[in-house]
């Protein structure tokens, strides 16, 4: 996937003092990791990230959250470039391993591609950010995170003297530390990120979390957006410290069981065996169903059937139509928000993964959409008609007049009691 920047591996080595021993593990499985995203083997290493990496579970519920079927065939179109295409056609045409559209509660479409199937876990990327913040949101309810005003160093304390030093939790939450970095998903790139990948997932020397030790500030916190998966990285840190739980544990107890997701969450661990921690920012891995399960559960407020499993006030504050400062610059669809993407020019937003892997709700229309794919690296193209495809497939009504439903090739969003997540934006890096 990335070589490692010598240079970076010493300002850590500076910071933090020797690097960790070295996991010493094959040096096939090194070279997998390290090749994770690569167009040519990515729709395997997707849905095979259990075998290459280190990872913990998230329990699940005894008793599933039922999601009825009644399906019916794609008999829709959707509008892209000037040309329509059929429905179906989206499956093969933007990389998609698995498919499931929820309407009003019920599966009205499911497909799997590529020896997958209902039980093949996937990998979520930075749809893994929205779920950090759920857990978040929890936390501030249950009270072990005070305020979201909070100095994450009042947690944090190893982030003193960095550019996390007087940054809060809210300021994190929109991706605005101010930290002096730059999120890019380039092979041989010198950059933290690679050296970051290189040092805690692929030779497992030294948490992924520690390089925002070293990081320094660029902005004065509050004032400047800047898409960062370090920042959902601190935000994992805070809440290890503040539930004095791992994340797996934490999710397991109060989003995963009382959420009545049907099968287990993996989270792949950062790090030296003992020490690694769940990768807060990309590392969730999950069924296709409990994904839409995810987005379902925003869509319903928090709610499954009377219980309220995440705040309804969360919700309604991480996803809140109004909140339009935060336009992603590269992306200008798309706001951004306590780590979910709300769209910009309707009710709709996103749960969003690099290279594909996306969540799509859409209140107005009560539609759920959980699309996992395997988008080739650095593709600027593919995610606009996903896009198109997702817009479209909200709009159908199964079995009724809506075979004409078209998408957009961009643009549309916003959030009205829903959520979003990060992934891929209009140039790929996310």
């Amino acid at each position: 996937m990335m070589s490692k920047p010598p240079f970076m591996a010493v300002v850590l080595a500076a910071v933090l003092g020797s690097a960790g021993a070295h996991a010493a593990d094959p040096p096939g499985v090194e070279s997998a990791r390290r090749h994770l995203l690569d167009g040519s083997i990515n729709v395997l290493t997707f849905r095979s990230i259990e075998q290459l990496f280190p990872t913990s579970r998230v329990e699940p519920s005894g008793s599933p959250w039922a999601l009825p079927h009644s399906e019916a065939p794609l008999d829709f179109s959707y509008e892209y470039e000037g040309h329509r295409h059929a429905a179906a056609e989206a499956i093969d045409r933007t990389y998609t391993n698995a498919l499931v559209i929820l309407k009003h509660g019920r599966i009205v479409y499911e497909s799997y591609r590529n020896l997958t199937d209902e039980h093949t876990h996937f990998i979520s990327f930075s749809m893994a950010k929205s779920i950090t913040s759920v857990l978040i949101g929890i936390a501030l309810k249950d009270g072990v995170i005070h305020s979201l005003d909070d100095a994450i160093t009042s947690y944090v304390p190893e982030l003193k003297n960095s550019a996390y030093d007087g940054v809060s939790i809210r300021q994190a939450l929109d991706m605005s530390s101010g930290a002096d970095y730059l999120e890019v998903y380039v092979p041989d790139h010198p950059d933290l990120l690679s050296a970051a990948f290189e040092e805690s997932f692929v030779e497992q020397r030294t948490r992924f979390v520690d390089y925002a030790r070293v990081m320094r500030r660029a902005y004065p916190p509050g004032t400047h957006y800047n898409y960062s998966t370090f920042e959902s990285c601190v935000l994992g840190w805070v809440l290890e410290r503040a539930t004095h739980q791992s994340l797996s544990q934490y999710m397991t107890e109060r989003l995963w069981k009382p959420g009545g997701f049907e099968s287990y969450g993996a989270w792949m661990l950062d790090g030296p065996p003992g020490v690694g921690r769940e990768f807060a920012g990309g590392g969730f891995n999950a069924v296709a169903r409990d994904y839409a399960r995810l987005g379902l559960l925003m869509l319903r407020m928090g709610k499954v059937q009377n219980r309220q499993v995440v705040p309804e006030s969360w919700v309604r504050e991480s996803t809140r139509p109004e909140k339009r400062e935060q336009v992603d610059p590269a992306d200008p669809g798309f706001s951004y928000h306590d780590q979910w993407w709300p769209l910009v020019d309707s009710h709709a937003f996103m749960a969003r993964g690099l290279q594909g892997q996306n969540i799509y709700v859409d209140p107005d229309t009560d539609t759920v959409v959980a699309k996992l794919s395997y988008y080739p690296p650095g593709n600027t193209t593919v995610f606009r008609e996903s896009l198109a495809f997702l817009k479209a497939a909200s709009l159908w009504t199964p079995g009724g007049a809506s075979g004409g439903a078209s998408g957009g090739a961009s643009g549309g969003g916003g959030a009205s009691g829903g959520g979003g997540a990060s992934g891929d934006g209009a140039g790929g890096a996310r």
